[in-house]
């Protein structure tokens, strides 16, 4: 049977929405394409700012705020979430990789390089299918959590209330940076491609 209507809308560069309606039934097929690439045109504003997010988390890991709840309010994942938002899985990842390196020597733990690696990728994952950042940074910690308690407290040594207090002020810092990721990331890509 053929069908009686169909239209293509595009989705931008995340993929095409397709509707197809027959007389008796209605489908919607959505097609996810270039999730893992970097939807930026390589230009030097872009290089320049890819460089600078990929860089700055160890800049900004420097800097923990003490807060009267007894927990560090953490600095360095706006610029991995940014890096996210902007470049998409891969420059949240490679963020989390670059940006980790001072923390990881300073702390001798090289297990947070990886764990930023997790955070970055899956932020920016699920920041191209769509969900929001909130959501999205929650469920890229959840995904990150597993790999932090075991390798702070198998390998790291650390005991369970330090872990736990870690992954409280975690989970606050990600929301924190999640929420102002989600305002300038468009913005800062609108710059980058010369929209603004």
């Amino acid at each position: 049977m053929p069908p009686s209507s169909l239209s293509l809308d595009s989705l931008g560069p995340y993929g095409t929405e397709c509707h197809i309606s027959f007389k008796e039934y209605n489908f919607k097929v959505m097609q996810k394409t270039k999730v893992l690439s970097i939807p930026i045109q390589a230009n030097p504003r872009a290089i320049a700012l890819f460089l600078v997010a990929i860089a700055l988390p160890n800049l900004l890991g420097l800097i923990n705020i003490a807060t009267p709840l007894g927990f560090k309010l953490h600095f360095f994942q706006v610029a991995i979430l940014l890096a996210a938002g902007i470049y998409g899985p891969l420059g949240g990842a490679a963020s989390g990789v670059v940006g980790s390196m001072y923390s990881a020597v300073i702390m001798s733990n090289p297990f947070i390089i990886l764990g930023n690696v997790i955070l970055g990728f899956f932020y920016g994952l699920f920041i191209r299918l769509r969900i929001h950042a909130v959501p999205a940074v929650i469920l890229a910690f959840a995904i990150q959590i597993p790999w932090l308690v075991a390798t702070d407290f198998y390998f790291m040594h650390m005991p369970a209330p330090i872990i736990r207090m870690l992954l409280l002020s975690l989970a606050l810092s990600n929301v924190l940076w999640a929420i102002v990721a989600r305002y300038l990331a468009p913005r800062l890509a609108k710059v980058i491609d010369g929209r603004s």
